[in-house]
């Protein structure tokens, strides 16, 4: 069975007349003889919506309810897509994360999932339907509503591609692929027509909001080739695939920023070996995910230890932080809101000596300090001041001729 999975995220649904537009491409797919499954965001903003709505009732809602109320909003979307496309005179059925049985752990608020039956949708498209899937979504182990955690639809989309043994998937939003860099902040950053599941869970995990990591990390996984593209238009967008399928590899292929970053310092702790081993592990009790990691080698047998997270960890956690930090013998223990991570990414930088080199000189050139730097295979990060992150980007998106890129030089 020849099988298309494709997904609009809620810019694309955030309106009736843009709800019929995404009808009329899902039908232009079908007339073609594939079977369709379509996978759907909420409308807009009407997540943000519901969480305005509950934040009115409680500032510490149960995270069963908070799940229950939160599918209602792709429910809605599901519901009037399917409408459309059956208004057009073609058949379609909408089914939530319930119906179609995806089953998750039981982590409300961000769950993961575990399986799906694929047997309702087969069903479905046998009849010759198009299916329409509540993105965002599953059932627990008690039949319980879950919720995937922002993005968590391009989970969904990747999952059912995975369980249905799709030919395509393809992911639909505003943007018409992945860029060079943001093009809101950089008008002629350049469109690549590939990139590596490698530098795109960089980029995910860096501040991109294109794609979710958890989507991008399962693709990889199961080798399931992602289109992404625009729904207001038919421009060609960008594949992602494994990085041995590239015939080329570009040195950077992206810069991109994170300015959901803080960074914490814990101050003269004692000179112990395993000290590191046990505040890291103590965090990690406390589900307090840590990105940058520096130690500073003071006098005296104490150091300083510096290291990042993101600000929602520091919001639940500072007590918990602190509390480990006096545990520790630490002396006190400081924190600084006003940073932002910038990050390079490319699948060539491993092999191209003197990346780090020009990234870090073009930063100085411009007056722009480097607190601390972390590296992989294929990514250099730095952390700097917040408010110099936008002119970092442009500087650094200039230095590496970005915006030239020919489609010469882009993978084919």
């Amino acid at each position: 069975m020849d099988i298309v999975v494709q997904k609009y995220g809620g810019s694309s649904v955030a309106t009736i007349d843009r709800i019929k537009n995404v009808a009329r491409r899902v039908i232009k797919e079908y007339k073609k003889g594939k079977n369709v499954v379509v996978v759907v965001s909420a409308m807009g903003n009407s997540t943000d919506e519901l969480i305005k709505l509950m934040s009115g009732i409680t500032k510490r809602p149960n995270p069963r309810e908070a799940d229950m109320l939160l599918t209602t909003g792709e429910q809605v979307s599901i519901a009037l897509l399917s409408m459309a496309i059956m208004e057009e005179g073609y058949p379609s059925i909408s089914l939530t994360g319930s119906q179609v049985k995806i089953r998750t752990n039981n982590i409300h608020n961000s769950a993961k999932i575990t399986g799906i039956d694929n047997s309702r949708i087969v069903s479905e498209l046998k009849n010759r339907k198009i299916v329409v899937v509540a993105g965002f979504q599953g059932v627990n182990s008690k039949d319980d509503f879950t919720t995937l955690g922002r993005g968590g639809s391009d989970t969904t989309t990747v999952a059912l591609s995975v369980a249905l043994k799709a030919s395509r998937c393809e992911i639909y939003s505003d943007v018409e692929g992945i860029y060079t860099a943001d093009p809101r902040l950089i008008p002629d950053a350049s469109k690549l027509d590939f990139i590596s599941y490698e530098e795109m869970l960089e980029l995910a995990n860096l501040g991109a909001k294109v794609l979710h990591p958890r989507a991008v990390e399962l693709a990889k996984i199961y080798n399931i080739k992602l289109y992404i593209a625009s729904s207001f238009n038919y421009k060609s967008g960008t594949i992602v695939k494994g990085v041995d399928e590239l015939e080329m590899k570009l040195n950077v292929s992206g810069v991109t920023c994170d300015n959901n970053e803080v960074k914490i310092t814990v101050q003269k702790v004692p000179d112990k070996p395993g000290i590191e081993g046990k505040l890291f592990s103590k965090l990690a009790e406390k589900h307090i995910n840590i990105d940058m990691i520096i130690q500073n080698l003071q006098y005296n047998s104490l150091n300083d230890i510096t290291f990042t997270i993101n600000k929602e960890n520091f919001v639940k956690g500072k007590k918990s932080i602190n509390s480990i930090a006096k545990e520790l013998g630490a002396k006190s223990v400081e924190s600084d809101k006003n940073v932002a991570k910038i990050s390079i990414v490319g699948a060539g930088m491993i092999s191209s000596p003197g990346i780090a080199a020009k990234m870090f000189s073009s930063l100085g050139a411009a007056g722009i300090n480097i607190q601390m730097i972390t590296t992989s295979d294929i990514k250099i990060s730095c952390l700097i001041k917040e408010a110099e992150v936008d002119k970092a980007v442009k500087i650094l998106h200039r230095a590496f001729d970005l915006s030239n890129m020919s489609q010469d030089e882009q993978v084919k």
